[in-house]
């Protein structure tokens, strides 16, 4: 989630106001202490152009 974030160089504030969330709750979807919702991972996923298996983990290829 942070290494696409920072590949697409944008700041945690950026992805949180496209998610319609705060900041800190994206950095606490970065860092593993929330549960991303399903309606952000699917926003993510259109959003950098992935599958949800790669955005996860499950799937090296995009």
């Amino acid at each position: 989630m942070r290494d696409l974030r920072e590949d697409a160089d944008l700041t945690q504030q950026q992805v949180a106001d496209l998610l319609g969330t705060s900041q800190t709750m994206y950095a606490r979807y970065e860092r593993g202490a929330n549960e991303l919702p399903i309606h952000h991972l699917l926003k993510l996923c259109a959003f950098y152009h992935v599958s949800a298996d790669y955005f996860l983990g499950l799937d090296k290829k995009a």
